[in-house]
Parts: structure tokens; sequence; C-alpha cells
């Protein structure tokens, strides 16, 4: 079940140990696909609510299987007074070519017109696998919300391009792999959401200042760090679930399981994650 009361102190939390101010609800950490829409509904009211005037950005992930869901949910998200919204791509009855994702999409962001508008670009997850780049085209004629794209591929040289045609600046580009967020930075991305950034904000934040400065070789150090233990864990196999036990033995902030068909993390993975990260020297730790 969902632990609501454990929000306000998570939302303090990020912006007091984190530094970190702005969210991303209902996502993939989040499991938001495997929640109720009552059950999200509830998510998003109580991080809106707890974050007033300690978080900058509430962003509420809507994407459904089904359109009415998405747009039910982009109505509620804009009722509550959300500051973004994002959907990502049917992932069963798969949209096969970028005028069926935009007309998808157009009919979400539609029910929130005055709520920017994300398209959150998974395609390890959805199958969907339309390029970012192609989909840009003309698309602000079509979703005039349109604010940019929660892009969670490795494929650079798609976000490279999309960077590219953004001349103007008007799209935001958040990145969303982690352990390659240098090498989007340094094409051009704009941000970032990640599930690391939990529990590694703080250092991932240090990164983007060593990397604006700009100092290279600290934002490597940095780059390098959090590649060492995601490239750990994911040898011990990483999902939702370590996640969850991570962000706990890291906060002390019970994150609870996560629901069927996931299973929790072993503790002998919590054991040898925690002995792992315990283990890094951060620049300038003593």
């Amino acid at each position: 079940q969902i632990n609501l009361p454990v929000i306000r102190q998570y939302v303090d939390y990020l912006v007091n140990e984190q530094n970190v101010k702005n969210v991303f609800v209902n996502g993939t950490t989040g499991e938001g696909l495997s929640l109720s829409i009552q059950e999200r509904k509830q998510l998003a009211e109580e991080w809106i609510c707890k974050g007033k005037d300690k978080l900058d950005h509430v962003i509420i992930h809507v994407g459904a299987l089904n359109l009415p869901e998405c747009q039910e949910l982009a109505r509620h998200a804009a009722a509550i007074g959300a500051g973004g919204i994002a959907v990502i791509a049917p992932f069963f009855f798969k949209p096969t070519n970028k005028d069926e994702l935009v007309a998808f999409l157009q009919k979400v962001a539609s029910e929130a017109p005055e709520v920017p508008f994300y398209y959150y670009h998974i395609p390890p997850l959805t199958g969907v696998k339309i390029r970012v780049e192609e989909l840009l085209d003309g698309i602000k004629a079509q979703i005039p919300t349109f604010q940019g794209v929660k892009f969670s591929d490795t494929d650079l040289l798609d976000l490279a391009q999309c960077i590219n045609k953004n001349e103007t600046g008007e799209f935001e580009f958040l990145y969303g792999v982690d352990e390659q967020l240098l090498g989007a930075l340094a094409v051009g991305a704009n941000g970032a959401v990640g599930s690391t950034y939990n529990y590694l904000g703080r250092q991932t934040n240090l990164m983007l200042q060593a990397f604006a400065k700009p100092d290279l070789a600290l934002a490597q150090k940095y780059q390098f760090l959090t590649g060492e233990f995601l490239n750990f864990v994911i040898k011990l196999g990483f999902g939702v679930a370590q996640t969850k036990a991570v962000m706990t033995f890291v906060s002390g902030i019970p994150m609870g399981p996560p629901r069927l068909p996931l299973v929790d993390a072993s503790s002998e993975f919590i054991v040898k994650a925690k002995a792992k990260l315990d283990s890094i020297v951060w620049p300038g730790s003593d």
C-alpha cells in the first residue's frame, strides 16, 4: 500500500540533505504504472501539498496504457497545481510512427491546456523507439504546451540532434540515464531526472557545478564514482526494489517493498550495496 505520511519527511530530506528541489512523481522509480488511478492521484496531491514553498517544480507523470486514464490524470494534475505533466508512450498497443504518437500525446496535453507538457521517452521499457529528433518537428503547432522531453535512453546521437535543432532554447531536455549524465550535459542537456538523485543528489549537484565552471576533471570524478557504484549494483541485479532499499539505508526513511510482480531486495544485496557505497570517497570529503 502507498505510504502517504512519509512524504513530508521525504520532501524535507530531498531539500535539506540532497539539495534537490524538483521532483518527478509517479514515474518509473515511483512505480506509477503499478498503481491504481486513485493511488496516483493521492500521491500527486501529497507531493504538491507537502512540497508547497519547499520544492520549485513538481512534474506529475500521467501516462497510462489507455487514453481516458491519461486524460483523467492530466485534468487532475492541472486542478491540483502541478508544475508540469509528462506522458510515456503506450506500450501494449504501441504507436508505430511519429504521427500516431503525437496524436496520442496531443489528446492528453489538451486536457491540461495551461500546464507545461513533457514527453517521457523511455524506449528500454516501452519498446517505442520513435526518435525524439523526428518527434520534435512541428510538435509545438500540435501541442502548444510542449515544454520538452525526459530523455531516458542511451542514444546520445538522437539527444544531440534534438539539442542542435533547439536553437532558440524553447525546449528542455531532462536526461534520465544517471550514469551517462555528464555525456548528456556535454551535448547540451539542461536538466536531469533520475532515481540515484534521491540518495546522490548532493554529489550530482556538485558535478553539475563543476561542469558549469568548467572543471571537467572534477565533474568526471563525480560521474566516474557514481558509475562505479551503479556498475557494482547492476551486476548484483539492480531495479526499482533495490533502489528503494538503497534509498532506505541512505536516508533512514522507510521506502517499503515494491508491488508485485517486483519482489523486495535481498538482505545480501543490501549488505553488499551499503558496503560499496560506504567505501566510495567523494571529492572534498574527509
